[in-house]
């Protein structure tokens, strides 16, 4: 990770009205939006889509930037020991906690942070509550990098992210590698 540790914020639209979401974004003074889903486009909600949503936040100043490298919905990855994340029941939770370990997510991190080291930048996803999307693991690994993310919600009021706060109980090694091992309590 190249840029120095600061503060990023995650988002999730669901079928909230462009408004409502261009509401959350200002009020955290977000210039870019980081879509993160591995297909940028949304059937129940088009307004969303990679070709629509653009138009609508060039208007309130936002930019707007795929990042494929840090999409969900990822296969399960079989390079990686599947101990080192077996504290994952969920089987996409276990299988983006896996590619969190590869040098693609590396350098779509490396992407990210080096963008939010001069901007304010929220990254985004359908799934409106973080502890249920893949955007929990990026969170996590920020976090223990260093960085301060701030979960944006179109319902409610800001939340401060922390490690370990949901799903399963994260370890980090000294370079900021997170991984979920299974424990004797349990799994997530």
């Amino acid at each position: 990770m190249s840029a120095a540790p600061g503060t990023l914020w995650t988002i999730g639209h669901w079928t909230c009205p462009p408004a409502l979401v261009l509401d959350t974004l200002t009020s955290a003074d977000i210039d870019l939006l980081v879509d993160v889903r591995k297909m940028p486009g949304s059937r129940r909600s088009p307004q969303f889509d990679a070709d629509e949503m653009p138009t609508w936040l060039e208007g309130a100043g936002i930019g707007y930037l795929h990042l494929a490298e840090l999409g969900g919905r990822r296969p399960k990855q079989k390079d990686i020991d599947p101990t080192l994340n077996g504290g994952w029941r969920n089987a996409g939770f276990k299988n983006y906690a896996d590619y969190t370990l590869t040098p693609a997510f590396e350098s779509g991190l490396a992407r990210l942070t080096d963008l939010a080291a001069d901007r304010h930048v929220a990254i985004m996803c359908g799934e409106p509550m973080p502890w249920r999307c893949h955007r929990l693991l990026i969170a996590n690994t920020l976090t223990a990098r260093g960085w301060t993310i701030v979960h944006l919600m179109t319902n409610a009021a800001p939340k401060q992210h922390e490690l370990g706060q949901w799903g399963a109980a994260p370890s980090v090694s000294p370079d900021g590698v997170v991984t979920y091992p299974q424990t004797r309590g349990g799994t997530a």
